[in-house]
């Protein structure tokens, strides 16, 4: 049992001085006051990534070169099904460990992988069906990220309901492969491990089997899906389903609080205020959704709604739980022409209402006790780098919009997550030994 002190501890509130927590066995066991001390830190809790694809790590700029006039998510989808075939248990472990690292020393301490490199790259199972599984499931624990896995539920190639291509092969399961698989992992949870599961997207699962597997899981599963990301996806849907994508999905499933819409990029009203209503939250990815050219989310209609939201690196263009938030804001300044955009009602700061909606999504999206201190949450935080030149001078009302609007670099001294240093003076501790497997991988991929 270790008691935590620090000169200032972020809290849904705002900053507290001179507070601090006991943690034990991983877990916030008292919120307590703490004695001035000389030297304590400046606290705050873990950031969640809502959506991971690590594989994608691998290929982080290098599909930046036009190979059509109109390069879209859909070109650059053929470069990641390239991509996608090189990789196998042990080269998708080295690149994921190493995406955790970074993940880590930037502040992020939970990740929700959306996971959907199932198979051998014909299609074939491996020997150990869970083997890609278990490639993220062990990256996580050697750099002691905690992780929710999402296996991907993936059976068609659009919404007519074709077959998969020879490249989407690797991706798909029937019904009762990709159940069998979930029971597999669900009984494998620990401490620091929650297992969910993802719909690809609508056009890759059909309504029978979206309505069949969502009736056999566990209360409170988490369940993840892209939606809404590309306007032709719009499109399609209404074309043969008869409605848009996330209106389609609000009428046939029972959408709540344990649902994470990731992008939702492109919605109607109707559909901002359902999904308001609904509890779900909405996983934003900045700056994927900007290398692809997706649009941008209708940020200050969802917050008036009501709507919950959460940050994802996404293809990990770029890993930074701060640039995301940035960027979120930057984006609705440059389109509605006026600033501090994403300000809600409990304070006038934009970074402290980023960071405070950013954590509160993060429990019922990861099916983690995480987002803040209270006794019996997981004891996640990181120590900011005060002496960073940022925080020159930096006072509790104006310490998070320095951090998140003064520069682009995440100024992260320490990390913890279940009560264990991982990150020392900005430094993951297995990362060179980590960094010397993955550039043995990328050798492997690039040949």
């Amino acid at each position: 049992m270790e008691t935590l002190h620090a000169e200032r501890l972020w809290t849904p509130g705002g900053w507290r001085i001179d507070a601090g927590f006991t943690h034990d066995g991983g877990r916030i066991v008292e919120c307590t006051g703490a004695q001035p001390s000389e030297g304590a830190a400046w606290v705050v809790p873990g950031i969640a990534n809502l959506h991971s694809h690590a594989f994608q790590r691998a290929m982080a700029g290098q599909a930046e070169r036009q190979t059509h006039p109109q390069d879209s998510f859909w070109t650059w989808r053929e470069t990641m099904y390239r991509f996608a075939a090189r990789f196998g248990p042990d080269t998708l472990q080295a690149v994921a460990a190493q995406l955790y690292v970074e993940m880590l020393e930037a502040g992020y301490t939970t990740v929700c992988e959306f996971h959907y490199l199932h198979h051998s790259p014909d299609g074939r199972p491996y020997t150990d069906a869970a083997a890609m599984s278990h490639a993220l499931v062990e990256a996580a624990r050697e750099t002691g990220i905690r992780l929710t896995l999402l296996p991907v539920l993936y059976m068609t190639g659009g919404f007519d309901g074709r077959a998969l291509t020879e490249r989407q092969k690797r991706f798909g399961h029937d019904l009762d492969g990709f159940v069998r698989l979930f029971e597999t992992l669900h009984g494998e949870q620990d401490e620091t491990l929650r297992v969910g599961i993802a719909l690809h997207s609508l056009r890759a699962v059909p309504p029978n089997a979206m309505q069949a597997v969502l009736a056999q899981l566990p209360a409170e599963t988490p369940v993840h899906i892209h939606i809404a990301e590309q306007l032709p996806e719009v499109v399609d849907c209404v074309a043969l389903r008869g409605a848009r994508p996330v209106e389609w999905l609000l009428a046939n499933a029972n959408v709540d609080r344990n649902w994470t819409l990731v992008h939702a990029t492109h919605m109607d009203q109707a559909e901002i205020a359902g999904v308001a209503r609904s509890g779900a939250t909405v996983a934003i990815c900045p700056t994927t959704e900007a290398n692809l050219g997706d649009g941008l989310f209708p940020l200050r209609a969802f917050l008036e709604a009501g709507g919950s939201w959460g940050i994802g690196s996404d293809s990990h263009v770029s890993v930074s739980p701060v640039e995301e938030l940035r960027w979120l804001e930057y984006g609705q300044r440059l389109v509605t022409h006026h600033r501090n955009v994403s300000v809600g009602t409990a304070t006038n700061s934009a970074g402290e209402s980023l960071l405070h909606d950013a954590l509160a999504s993060a429990e019922p999206s990861t099916g983690h006790a995480i987002g803040c201190f209270y006794n019996g949450a997981c004891a996640d935080w990181l120590v900011l780098d005060r002496d960073a030149p940022q925080f020159i001078g930096a006072t509790t009302d104006d310490a998070i919009d320095r951090w998140l609007f003064a520069g682009n670099a995440p100024h992260i001294r320490e990390v913890s997550v279940a009560g264990k240093r991982v990150v020392h003076e900005g430094r993951h501790r297995e990362r060179e030994a980590i960094f010397t497997r993955f550039k043995a991988a990328m050798h492997t991929l690039l040949a």
